[in-house]
Formats: structure tokens, C-alpha cells, sequence
């Protein structure tokens, strides 16, 4: 059936607020097993924070009835950040994601989400996840 090529453009509400915290950066670091003294206080989180707030938002779109993804078939291909500034303590983060392509790759559908994290109204960070949707196998 394939992924729903109507939904190219859609811009999926804002996620809950989510708190930025020390203790949510300091437990994210600990976890990557990061060393990298800029984060060891906690008040400034590493550039791969941001996959905490965007993940939530991407798993609303991949489970959308109406975009028509077989989330079985799924395989993530590709992710790049763009960032404004560094998520920091205080910050209190939305995200907006965005189907921004859908196209076929043989009997495959690659498809391209963009995630606008922000502070407030400030824009912190952009985000673009890529993914292939497996056709059906012959």
C-alpha cells in the first residue's frame, strides 16, 4: 500500500512540554558514558539531548493511522541537528514535526521528518530523521 504521499507537508501539533533539568542532563550523560567536562555540571546538555524530545514527537507521526507507515517495515537510515544554540537548565522544550518527503526507492519508501525544537517561542534546535519504509519482499 505504501505510505500516504498526501501527508507531505503535514505539521503535526506541538508535543507536551518537556522540563529541562540537571538531573535529566547529568542521568543522559552518565548514560552515553560521556566524559566531556562542558556537561559534568549539568547545565549544559550534549548535542545528542535533543533525540530525547524529538523521538516522542517522530513516534506520534510514525503511528499516525493517516500516513499509512508500516512501522514493522521500518528502518532507520539517516539523522542530522541543526543547532541554534545548546538545550540548556530552564529550557522548557516543544517539538514540531514535520512529514517533509516521502518518496519511492524501488520497491522501498524513503521518507524524511523534520522536528523543530523549541524553548518558549525561541527555535533551539531542527532536526531531520530519514527513514525506510522495506517494500515487500518478492
Amino acid at each position: 500500500m505504501g505510505m500516504n504521499r498526501d501527508m507531505i507537508g503535514h505539521v503535526y501539533p506541538a508535543s507536551p512540554p518537556y522540563s529541562v533539568t540537571g538531573e535529566k542532563i547529568s542521568a543522559f550523560v552518565k548514560a552515553l558514558g560521556d566524559t566531556n567536562p562542558a556537561y559534568a555540571d549539568g547545565t549544559v546538555a550534549p548535542p545528542t539531548f535533543s533525540i530525547v524530545v524529538t523521538m516522542n514527537a517522530m513516534d506520534t507521526a510514525f503511528h499516525d493511522p493517516a500516513l499509512q507507515l508500516d512501522y514493522s517495515r521500518l528502518v532507520h537510515s539517516d539523522q542530522k541537528f541543526e543547532y541554534i544554540r545548546p538545550i540548556r537548565v530552564g529550557d522548557v522544550l516543544t517539538v514540531r514535526a514535520c512529514v517533509e518527503e516521502i518518496k519511492p526507492l524501488g520497491t522501498n519508501e524513503i521518507a524524511t521528518f523534520k522536528t523543530d525544537v523549541f524553548s518558549g517561542d525561541e527555535l533551539v534546535v531542527t532536526g531531520w530523521s530519514k527513514i525506510v519504509v522495506r517494500g515487500p519482499e518478492a
